[in-house]
């Protein structure tokens, strides 16, 4: 079984980096065209998929506010939606139209 391993993680590298190159659109994509990167990923089973993970894609820039080298678009961050006060002010609005059209008793 041991014997196998070295097999297994090439084609696990191979599929990884195929399906991780599929998936990312191609202004991220470096130096070549997509096409070939892909083709590339599946010729060179080794070499193809390790230059893809290092060269292939723009990586985001630590501490540059989650854009991308190179003047990329700019990712916003997820906010939860108890912290959203867009969220917050609709579940208002919504609720005052619920209670605008009824009328309060006393």
């Amino acid at each position: 079984m041991l014997r196998y391993l070295p097999f297994l993680l090439i084609i696990g590298l191979t599929i990884y980096a195929f399906i991780d190159c599929l998936n990312t659109p191609e202004d991220e994509v470096k130096h070549l065209p997509k096409v070939v990167w892909v083709i590339i990923i599946l010729l060179f089973s080794i070499v193809g998929p390790v230059v893809w993970l290092f060269a292939g894609k723009k990586r985001p820039v630590p501490g540059a506010g989650g854009g991308f080298a190179g003047g990329g678009r700019r990712r916003t961050q997820w906010v939860a939606p108890d912290d959203n006060p867009e969220f917050l002010k609709s579940l208002k609005d919504e609720q005052d139209g619920k209670d605008g059209g009824r009328g309060e008793q006393p």
